[in-house]
């Protein structure tokens, strides 16, 4: 599908030097990656998995990154296990993630209490379920290491979220990447301890790969936006077979209008507008034609609902009580959801925009029962 022109990447040598350092530790190591918007944090964490994946067949990444999240689309806090090494660094790939919870939002400026819950709840996932795990006849113990790739947001709340994170996770190496713009970059040393010393942490500075015609460190500009839009539509191109002859945004349009949607019984679902309140009477008029999370509710107050992935409302009828979404989440899966949760995440414009297709994804007769 068209996109931009991928970045050439490059590691310098003090970004290997860290991230084998992080390797050669004793004992499996839980890295967080942090530093301000565009300094190649996402990047270091794909070069840092490589390099971990040279020594441990399987490593954890927890992104929080909502905005722009390496393995998921956009809206996603997630936990991913990862087992193979991906030697382009410039090419962004879609997994299926162990467990993720939909914030709804590309940014957690909207709602930060509920998304570092999500933060916390993932990574006490990981703890529970995925730290340790067992393998072979004997069941030997194996521990399984943690990358956590955070947001660009630095000031402000942003910064008091992240002290957070790093005081729950706790992580044994912490990687600061800086740039030579020193009112974008965050404090010198171990900031989150308020002057405390803590052995337990290793932190590890370094600066920006990419540098300006005076060897400074510089941020990488990048259309969030158009990032944001290519990896949903990346995601929904899911819904067909990979040779599949969809190579434009055009044919997707085309393709994902022409393709049969799930029927939903509305009676069997919840529907959940996440960051705001939408009255009873306009629920539907507000899913119809929008992007929504596929999620399963689980019991008690304070668990969050786990997301299986998204689905496009492609129109609703309530006198026959059914909702049409397309999706490329299997159906075993899509058996277990019973809550729909809408945020802010919409259909990219190019999409609706291609000629020859009018509102492919809008219904003009929803239904309002007599």
């Amino acid at each position: 599908m068209a996109s931009s022109p991928p970045l050439e990447i490059y590691i310098p040598e003090q970004w290997s030097n860290a991230a084998n350092s992080i390797k050669s530790a004793s004992t499996p190591p839980i890295t967080l990656i942090c530093g301000p918007k565009n300094c190649g944090k996402t990047t270091f964490s794909r070069y840092l998995l490589n390099v971990l994946l040279t020594r441990y067949k399987r490593v954890a990444y927890l992104d929080t990154d909502v905005g722009q999240p390496e393995f998921t689309p956009p809206a996603f806090v997630s936990l991913t296990i990862v087992n193979k090494i991906t030697p382009d660094l410039a090419v962004p790939y879609l997994k299926t993630p162990e467990r993720s919870l939909f914030f709804g939002d590309v940014s957690s400026k909207r709602d930060p209490l509920t998304y570092l819950n999500y933060v916390c709840s993932i990574y006490d996932y990981y703890q529970k379920e995925c730290r340790t795990f067992y393998k072979g006849e004997k069941s030997s113990r194996i521990q399984m290491p943690l990358v956590v790739n955070t947001p660009g947001w630095v000031k402000g709340v942003g910064y008091d979220v992240l002290v957070d994170m790093l005081k729950y996770i706790s992580p044994t190496h912490i990687v600061k990447i800086g740039i030579s713009t020193e009112n974008k970059n965050l404090p010198v040393g171990k900031f989150w301890l308020d002057g405390e010393h803590d052995g337990a942490n290793t932190l590890i500075e370094i600066n920006s790969a990419r540098q300006d015609s005076l060897n400074r460190s510089v941020l990488v500009q990048k259309d969030a936006s158009l990032l944001r839009d290519l990896r949903i539509m990346a995601y929904f191109r899911r819904c067909f077979p990979s040779d599949s002859d969809i190579s434009t945004i055009k044919e997707l349009a085309h393709s994902l209008t022409s393709h049969c949607p799930y029927q939903v019984p509305i009676a069997s679902i919840k529907i959940r507008h996440v960051h705001r309140e939408v009255p009873s009477s306009e629920i539907f008029y507000s899913l119809n034609a929008s992007i929504v999370g596929l999620a399963v509710e689980s019991e008690g107050p304070e668990n969050s609902p786990w997301c299986l992935g998204l689905g496009i409302v492609r129109g609703i009828d309530t006198v026959k009580g059914m909702l049409y979404v397309i999706t490329p989440v299997p159906v075993d899966s899509l058996k277990k959801v019973n809550l729909l949760l809408q945020g802010y995440i919409q259909i990219p414009t190019c999409l609706l925009q291609v000629q020859g297709c009018i509102s492919p994804y809008m219904s003009t007769n929803v239904l309002t029962a007599s």
